[in-house]
């Protein structure tokens, strides 16, 4: 299953485009390092969902990830501001991210606890593939929010 694993995440690294690199150890840590940071596999064989009916529950990948937030301010937007990158109005819960896929559903608990948030937006192109923007429904309550460095979960279906 470890073998498995490992060419899962390659192949999908791969088709990103991301460097990487396993560590000697991950044989027996469960961990990979990616660009410097540390990726936890909690429960998980995959980044994405895969039907298995004897392991029914969700599982999780924990990353180390800068959080920032935005609104729907024209200045932090662009043509229509109510309007995500996947075609979907903006709501609570709903999340920018330039590395994971539409529909990605992921968990920032040490700042929202089991709230499920959902990437269907992306960010600049400057941006890192390991920050996240949260959208809020206010100017000021994103601005209030700040930037954070704290794992993020992404949860598998």
């Amino acid at each position: 299953m470890k073998i498995w694993l490992k060419i899962t995440i390659f192949s999908f690294l791969v088709l990103t485009g991301i460097a990487f690199e396993f560590p000697s150890e991950a044989e027996n840590s469960n961990l990979i390092s990616l660009k410097n940071e540390k990726i936890v596999v909690l429960e998980g064989n995959s980044i994405f969902g895969i039907s298995n009916p004897n392991n029914p529950e969700k599982k999780a990948i924990k990353i180390l990830a800068i959080v920032t937030a935005y609104s729907s301010t024209p200045w932090e937007t662009d043509d229509d501001p109510y309007l995500t990158a996947s075609g979907k109005v903006v709501k609570d819960g709903i999340v920018a991210n330039n590395f994971l896929p539409f529909g990605t559903k992921i968990k920032i608990p040490e700042i929202f606890g089991d709230k499920i948030f959902v990437v269907e937006d992306r960010m600049s192109f400057e941006k890192g593939n390991y920050q996240f923007d949260i959208w809020f429904p206010d100017y000021w309550q994103a601005l209030n929010f700040g930037t954070k460095r704290t794992y993020i979960e992404i949860l598998e279906e």
